[in-house]
């Protein structure tokens, strides 16, 4: 059953606008990534936060992404570490269909050689192993939406949006989702400690998703009880120039990868 509810309505014409906004949530969010699509191409920056050892760390990254190709570059910051150690270089990440490409992995990778993982084959789906949510994989998580609330509207980043609210289903979202993200998110329904993911969605007046904040909650095999991670994605300057190339095959690294 779908659940759809209004609040936080302005006065005159805004009510009637903000209305019809709030009466069609759920179709809103299941479009989209077809938006995106649409759109072409924005740069991204993301945040992923959680807790460990105590500890709240978040990792950044900032970059581009062809929403036709479902491609992407990132560069991801981890955190310092807790001792004071020197910062991490950047990982430079590739999103495609179906893998992730890491540089600067370490682990006795060499510095000029790609690490490939395909994404079917890890329990989150690669929606929190790279430390950043694939942007597209992000917004077809919305094709999963079982119930939202339409909040209202207010700006990201100076831009007018509409808010909304609601939890979407991994499992659904497979089902609807693009071929390149279809098993991931089939991985991810299985791997997470709950299908259910809550988030919070900011879509401009032409539908363009701006902001969108997932919360995912997965078992640590190490401790009793699951974790909680906040994933962050923001999009701004459409139609920007996203060319992605991926490495050759004679620059992907072959060997095994240290813990």
């Amino acid at each position: 059953m779908v659940c759809v509810s209004v609040t936080g309505c302005s006065d005159g014409a805004g009510v009637a606008e903000d209305a019809r906004a709030g009466a069609d949530t759920v179709e809103v969010l299941h479009q989209a990534a077809a938006t995106l699509r649409r759109a072409g191409s924005a740069q991204t920056r993301t945040s992923m936060e959680m807790a460990t050892g105590g500890t709240r760390v978040t990792i950044r990254g900032e970059g581009v992404y062809d929403f036709e190709q479902q491609r992407g570059r990132l560069k991801v910051q981890l955190p310092q570490d807790p001792a004071g150690a020197a910062e991490h270089r950047p990982i430079t990440e590739l999103l495609a269909p179906g893998a992730l490409f890491m540089k600067n992995r370490g682990a006795g990778v060499p510095a000029d050689k790609w690490v490939r993982v395909e994404t079917a084959t890890l329990s989150d789906g690669n929606l929190v192993t790279g430390g950043a949510t694939d942007p597209y994989a992000a917004a077809e998580l919305l094709r999963g939406a079982r119930s939202a609330t339409y909040v209202g509207r207010t700006e990201v980043a100076g831009t007018p949006v509409r808010h909304y609210r609601g939890t979407a289903d991994l499992d659904v979202a497979a089902k609807s989702a693009s071929e390149g993200n279809r098993d991931a998110l089939k991985a991810a329904a299985k791997g997470f400690a709950t299908a259910q993911v809550p988030f919070d969605a900011y879509l401009d007046d032409q539908g363009r998703l701006r902001k969108v904040r997932h919360r995912f909650s997965f078992v640590n095999g190490s401790q009793k009880g699951t974790v909680a991670v906040a994933s962050t994605t923001l999009l701004y300057d459409f139609g920007v120039a996203a060319d992605v190339l991926l490495p050759e095959s004679a620059d992907i690294f072959a060997g095994k990868i240290a813990e």
